[in-house]
């Protein structure tokens, strides 16, 4: 007696060919599909244009500035000839756009050319210099989180009581204050009040974390306060009008257990937002915060590109901060879906 057996589709297993010759083919087309992954190349195809207008108007403004490169690097006793000589070595006599054009297709080409005041190539220089500011921004970054977070639950538990009103008041305070004065209020604090409990001026190297401590709060503590009022706002509006938050009370939930449950994880997708949006901001400050307390980062570097007209150190520097503003923008679209499985980047299949 012969029984008779029906094969099925072979199961997918490690280094299996499909018929179409293709290992992990179905596993190639399902993240091809993906909605995260679509989305990462819509934000990257972005990012090319946003990057060329950014280095093209940067270029533009620098040039259009009084005087050049050449008369900045003689100084001021140079003569006519001594500048003419040297702006024909650095072909400042040839065409704007020129010169723009062979800077971008040698960028296109991983080189961002040499500075024109040290004669060091562009990339080695960001590259020693960029780490200090990634640190100095994560620093602040995690301060302010910690700072913020906690007091504008703290807020929004009980609004309109005395923690509330006080912690609001601070807020405006950190909101109405300059960076530049809030730094050197920092300094006079902990380097004169407090006898020297942080150094006045950083090593260089930012290295010692006592060394980014002041720079990292003249960053964290503006946006503190603007973070506890959106996020106090937020939590509030969650928990008087949200039918999950109104229903958990009315369940007998704590307020406070709520709160930190549910309310908070919902407004951390609208934190996210608004920390994308000020990143370049705080990234702008990064050069304030630097230049005063003496740390050796992108920031410092950006102005002294500035101070000496050094086009191709802007440049580079301007591009390298263009381009982590764009990734981090990216990375915070592609964690809403994280923070909240409802939000899907795309259209739904049927």
């Amino acid at each position: 007696m012969s029984t008779s057996v029906t094969l099925g589709p072979p199961e997918h297993v490690p280094g299996h060919t499909e018929p179409n010759g293709r290992p992990g083919g179905a596993y190639v087309r399902r993240l091809a599909r993906s909605p995260s992954l679509r989305l990462a190349g819509r934000r990257l195809l972005i990012a090319i244009p946003v990057l060329w207008g950014v280095t093209f108007l940067t270029f533009i403004v620098e040039n259009a500035l009084p005087g050049d490169a050449a008369q900045a690097l003689l100084g001021a006793n140079a003569t006519p000839a001594e500048i003419r000589a040297e702006s024909i070595k650095l072909h400042l006599n040839q065409p704007l756009l020129l010169r723009y054009w062979d800077w971008l297709w040698a960028a296109l080409h991983g080189n961002l050319g040499d500075s024109l005041y040290s004669g060091q190539p562009v990339a080695p220089i960001i590259a020693q210099r960029l780490p200090v500011t990634i640190d100095l921004v994560v620093y602040a970054l995690v301060v302010t989180l910690v700072i913020s977070i906690p007091l504008a639950v703290l807020c929004a538990r009980k609004p309109g009581g005395i923690i509330d009103r006080t912690i609001m008041a601070l807020c405006m305070a950190g909101l109405s204050i300059a960076p530049i004065v809030l730094a050197l209020l920092l300094l006079q604090v902990f380097s004169g009040y407090l006898h020297n409990l942080l150094p006045a001026l950083a090593s260089g190297t930012g290295n010692d974390p006592r060394d980014l401590t002041m720079p990292a709060l003249t960053l964290a503590l503006p946006l503190a306060a603007f973070y506890i009022r959106f996020l106090r706002a937020d939590l509030i509006e969650q928990m008087q009008s949200e039918d999950y938050t109104v229903t958990a009370l009315a369940k007998g939930l704590s307020r406070w257990r709520v709160l930190t449950r549910h309310a908070l994880r919902n407004s951390f997708i609208g934190l996210l937002t608004v920390i994308g949006l000020n990143l370049a901001t705080l990234i702008g400050i990064t050069v304030i915060a630097e230049s005063i307390f003496g740390l050796a980062g992108v920031g410092s570097e950006l102005l002294q590109a500035i101070q000496h007209r050094d086009v191709p150190l802007l440049e580079g520097i301007v591009l390298v901060f263009a381009g982590f503003v764009v990734l981090v923008n990216l990375a915070t679209d592609l964690l809403y879906g994280v923070l909240d499985p409802r939000i899907r980047h795309g259209r739904s299949r049927s």
